[in-house]
């Protein structure tokens, strides 16, 4: 293998790296440090400087006065639909768009363009109106329901993997009496699984991180998810930073762990799709 020469433009470029490396990794290095400590040395002490003893109290009091477990559940379920309707959702619709002609087609997909590019806030007001006249305040299917549509990133990269699959495919299993809806999920699904690992991970991290849904449309607290779990603690341990901060790595970790897992996918995805 060719060695990189070191140069002033290579010495510039892995000092930039190394300065982006820690920008991003100092604030989780602050709240990892500062949920080892008791509050009183938190507050005592320099966020950046170890504890002087390990504190593991804080992520138990964290977890159990939390309710984090109640917290997860309700998440796991709400991501699990949610991202299975989504996908679904998504990978057929830019299936239909990609293999079919027909009238209209192109006023669709402005259409749903323009819709995404409309603040989400401007339609609040007809949105909770919608979701109370069908019963579902107070629900976890609220929140599921209005995660199901499709957006406009998922539906280009869905439509720009299909152009790699080729039309013969469809024709073949056609010929040999498939239907539609078989060849769609016979064919055309498992070869769309770089772009729906992708976008799992890219609208999964929206999704999980959700707090303004949630603490709308299931105010009850055993209805809380991660995010409405960890404001909750605003009240009772509104001082105590080291309970805080155990409970941001808590919530923190599994999405960690999951994107790490996945990254070799997601790159996949994102180069497939600019390919």
């Amino acid at each position: 293998m060719r060695k990189e020469r070191l140069t002033f433009g290579t010495i510039v470029k892995y000092i930039v790296l190394i300065l982006g490396a820690l920008t991003a990794l100092m604030p989780l290095l602050v709240v990892f440090i500062g949920s080892l400590k008791s509050n009183n040395e938190f507050l005592t002490t320099s966020v950046l400087s170890l504890p002087k003893k390990l504190d593991f109290s804080n992520y138990k009091m964290a977890f159990v006065q939390g309710q984090m477990l109640t917290g997860f559940k309700n998440t796991l379920l709400i991501f699990v639909i949610s991202m299975c309707g989504k996908m679904l959702i998504g990978s057929a619709f830019a299936y239909v768009m990609n293999r079919f002609e027909f009238r209209g087609k192109k006023l669709i997909l402005f259409a749903f363009t323009a819709a995404m590019l409309i603040p989400a806030i401007t339609s609040q007001v007809a949105t909770f109106k919608i979701i109370n006249s069908l019963g579902l305040m107070n629900t976890i299917w609220s929140v599921i329901l209005l995660n199901l549509g499709s957006d406009v990133i998922s539906l280009y990269i869905f439509m720009q993997y299909l152009d790699e699959i080729p039309v013969s495919l469809d024709e073949s299993a056609f010929l040999d009496g498939a239907s539609y809806f078989q060849i769609f999920y016979k064919i055309i699904l498992p070869n769309l699984k770089a772009p729906i690992v992708t976008m799992l991970i890219i609208s999964g991290v929206g999704l999980y991180n959700d707090f303004y849904n949630p603490y709308l449309y299931m105010p009850d607290p055993k209805l809380k998810v991660i995010s409405t779990a960890l404001f909750a603690f605003k009240g009772p341990y509104g001082s105590n930073w080291p309970v805080i901060l155990a409970g941001v790595v808590i919530v923190v970790i599994p999405i960690l762990v999951v994107f790490l897992s996945l990254q070799k996918y997601i790159y996949n995805g994102v180069a497939g799709s600019v390919k």
